[in-house]
């Protein structure tokens, strides 16, 4: 049984990759995720306003009202890289490449292109393998057009991909207007990886404290829904790979992310609720579930159910939306 695949040229012995979660941020948990059969892990995330010393300028950047984007867009200050949190990450990097046998993948999590891009060149020489970058950022700005929005995105990735020669992947999201069009241009551009997709934090309001506060769910594998969408629309036309991330729990969500075109996938909820040996359950169904329906490959699967393939092509448009709903009313 063949398990392994290859996700942005690093060759992995089976699809699971453990996702960016305070698991990835201990060295002992990223050991018990290796010994559980993690083929990769992602890095807990390192922030843009971790490595920016001068952090009021970031505030600057992104907090400010309607007046300051024209000036913010066209100007990011050089900033020297001071913050003790980002020598300790270098340093985290260094230690654990000494000891895994799995590709190691930094995340870095930013949207401007400040100072902090040079960093991505620090993270290559302390020996990650890829770099996986995570770009959160919500317009308030009314006046904000789209196409301003998405050439934010698009330069801090080119600024990246200038700054290192290891794979660089981007983490997406959904609320683009047009997803695809954008993972044309993000793989364009040379990003090796897409995963899809980032899932933001939920905000709420603080009854008692009468406030917005921001908080953190887990996923469930409900959550995979448009993760499979857009892995099966985009498989076989781009040059990058696919990852699906949001809604992995199960060794079921392994194989449809598989059959819809994804190259691997990242586990991070399912791991927190289950711990790290939850990889070692999941992969032993995957196996029993190959065995059952004689698959011998994962590379037999991938793409099977995607839309360049399937018989059923109206499940991934709107045809079948219309049907679905003009059944569910009657």
């Amino acid at each position: 049984m063949k398990l392994d695949t290859s996700y942005m040229g690093l060759a992995l012995k089976n699809p699971i990759i453990a996702g960016a979660s305070p698991l990835t941020a201990s060295v002992d948990s990223i050991k018990r995720l290796e010994d559980a059969g993690a083929a990769a892990i992602i890095l807990h995330s390192i922030f843009e306003e971790q490595i920016n010393h001068e952090s009021h300028e970031i505030d600057h950047f992104l907090f400010k009202g309607s007046e300051s984007y024209a000036e913010a867009i066209g100007y990011f200050p050089d900033m020297t890289l001071t913050n003790l949190e980002s020598h300790t990450y270098l340093e985290e990097i260094a230690s654990l490449k000494k000891s895994l046998s799995i590709p190691l993948i930094a995340s870095l999590n930013g949207v401007s292109k400040g100072g902090w891009i040079e960093y991505a060149g620090k993270l290559q020489e302390a020996g990650a393998d890829g770099l996986e970058l995570n770009i959160t950022y919500i317009p308030t700005d009314t006046d904000m057009d789209g196409m301003t929005v998405e050439k934010l995105y698009l330069d801090a990735l080119q600024a990246v991909i200038d700054t290192v020669n290891i794979p660089v992947s981007i983490k997406m999201n959904a609320i683009f207007s047009s997803p695809a069009s954008m993972a044309k241009q993000f793989s364009t551009l040379g990003a090796k990886g897409l995963v899809l997709f980032d899932r933001p934090v939920h905000v709420d309001i603080d009854l008692e404290e009468l406030t917005a506060r921001q908080t953190i769910h887990y996923s469930t594998s409900a959550d995979i829904s448009e993760s499979l969408r857009w892995t099966a629309i985009l498989y076989k036309k781009l040059a990058s790979s696919l990852c699906i991330s949001t809604g992995v729990h199960t060794n079921e969500d392994v194989l449809k992310a598989m059959m819809s075109g994804a190259d691997a996938v990242q586990m991070a909820s399912a791991l927190l609720k289950n711990g790290e040996s939850y990889i070692t359950t999941v992969l032993e169904k995957l196996t029993q579930w190959m065995e059952e329906k004689e698959y011998i490959s994962i590379e037999q699967m991938k793409g099977s159910i995607s839309l360049h393939h399937t018989v059923n092509p109206a499940a991934y448009q709107r045809a079948n939306y219309m049907r679905l709903l003009t059944e569910y009313r009657y």
